[in-house]
């Protein structure tokens, strides 16, 4: 049986990157998919059609998930054309890295409140549901320079560290609901943005790496969609890296 046959999930900033392969993953797996992201374009097109080539059920619902009153919106909206939500993965973030002596104010601001209070947003917005349902999982996309840091990217940093006390809060309060709440800390992942380091850059990168690679997509995808699904039933308030080591060093 697919590990997530007959469920629902919604997942945020999902039109490319990690968050595209979630949800393609979790459309595999048997899952009925919801994906926000700004607005619509090419990207968010193409995935909705891979989506229901998949035959599963899939929409995308526009909405700027740093927006406390469009994550209640699209809540609304999933109550009323889809009646429940069982998983629920916080993936929407952006990096805007400076040194912090030449990092602006609005830099600041906008990384924290892309990347952490868009999970406050949505896991308010969908907790009602879940409490009533009396289960749900939630799945938070953080990241080793959570735990880490990094220089050059302290708000960044902030935000995923932020992301790590909030789903170990979330896991205490909702536990009793039926409720999990956990993170993934992808590390070094291959995207077109890693891909567009040089080459000394990216060796440098894989020395650090026990693994002696960068990650892929799929990756964080499996260890979300573990977490997403039963198998994980008594999995709560914890943080899983994905980084082939790179925190262990």
């Amino acid at each position: 049986m697919k590990l997530l046959q007959d469920k629902t999930a919604l997942i945020t900033g999902a039109s490319r990157g990690i968050g595209r392969r979630h949800a393609l993953l979790f459309a595999e797996e048997g899952a009925n998919i919801i994906f926000t992201d700004l607005k619509a374009n090419e990207q968010s097109d193409s995935l909705l059609e891979e989506l229901r080539a998949k035959g599963v059920r899939a929409d995308f619902v526009a909405s700027n998930a740093s927006d406390f009153a469009q994550a209640q919106e699209v809540a609304a909206w999933v109550a009323e054309h889809y009646g429940r939500l069982d998983v629920l993965v916080n993936n929407a973030g952006i990096t805007r890295d400076q040194l912090i002596l030449r990092m602006s104010v609005e830099d600041w601001n906008l990384v924290l409140e892309v990347n952490l209070r868009s999970v406050f947003n949505y896991t308010k917005a969908f907790a009602p549901m879940m409490m009533r349902q009396r289960s749900g999982s939630i799945v938070n996309i953080s990241s080793i320079v959570g735990l880490n840091g990094n220089a050059g990217q302290c708000n960044y940093a902030a935000s995923k560290a932020g992301i790590i006390g909030f789903t170990r809060s979330i896991a205490k309060e909702l536990g009793s609901r039926g409720i999990r709440c956990n993170a993934v800390a992808p590390g070094f992942i291959e995207t077109p943005m890693t891909q567009q380091l040089s080459e000394e850059v990216r060796k440098e990168w894989m020395k650090q790496i026990p693994l002696h690679r960068g990650g892929l997509d799929t990756d964080v995808a499996h260890v979300s969609l573990f977490l997403a699904s039963d198998l994980a039933g008594y999995v709560t308030g914890q943080v899983i890296s994905c980084d082939g080591g790179l925190a262990i060093n």
